[in-house]
């Protein structure tokens, strides 16, 4: 059964209910595969990620940083073997390229492992993604990109939205009429389970240019 937690962004840790949640989902912990959102940088990627996962009491027995410095053929070899992949926050443009580059997206999308993305990760692991300057993203022109497409919606993760529904709403109504959008702030949540889909914190869903709020279910 496909397992999916498209995360926000967490101040200090997991909140003890969704911790509890991926102690239930994570019963594989041989090795735990993160892919960089900067993948030139190498200092401390994923320290925080991991201190999330650390502070629910989720050990693996194996660390892999997937970046440059690791081989192509070797990074496809680490996500076939993963018990869970986690999709680093930071920057959503090059994680995006450096996926398509290593043909990363593939073997995560035939991963029997959980897959988890905080923020920019979350965003990639969805199905369409709008890049907008409005968005914080430094462009001229807003345009789509394919995430990895493991569910068939959007994902606007990690950003102010409770002060920008206008603009949110306005900027995602086009993409919003092919597919559902879910969007959140911080320390916030969406887990996909089979057909099941579980929300905490503040998600709202934007479908057919109209948005509301959801109920969360844990």
């Amino acid at each position: 059964m496909k397992t999916h937690y498209y995360l926000g962004w967490f101040g200090n840790f997991f909140p003890e209910n969704l911790g509890r949640l991926l102690q239930e989902d994570i019963t594989d912990r041989k090795s735990l595969a993160m892919i960089s959102s900067n993948p030139f940088f190498y200092e401390d990627d994923g320290a925080t990620e991991r201190s999330w996962l650390d502070q629910a009491g989720i050990m693996f027995d194996e660390y892999h940083l997937i970046n440059y410095r690791v081989q192509k053929e070797d990074a496809q070899t680490l996500i076939q073997n993963a018990s869970v992949i986690f999709l680093l926050g930071g920057n959503t443009l090059k994680q995006n390229g450096f996926l398509m580059e290593y043909e990363l997206s593939d073997l995560i999308k035939k991963s029997r492992a959980v897959v988890m993305g905080a923020s920019a990760g979350a965003i990639n692991m969805s199905a369409k993604w709008l890049c907008s300057k409005n968005f914080g993203y430094k462009v001229e022109t807003s345009s789509v990109y394919d995430g990895i497409g493991l569910d068939d919606f959007s994902v606007l993760s990690h950003f102010d939205l409770e002060n920008n529904i206008a603009l949110v709403q306005g900027e995602l109504s086009p993409l919003s009429e092919e597919m559902n959008i879910y969007a959140s702030n911080k320390d916030c949540a969406v887990r996909i389970k089979g057909d099941k889909i579980d929300i905490f914190g503040n998600v709202y869903l934007i479908s057919h240019s109209k948005i509301q709020k959801l109920d969360e279910t844990f």
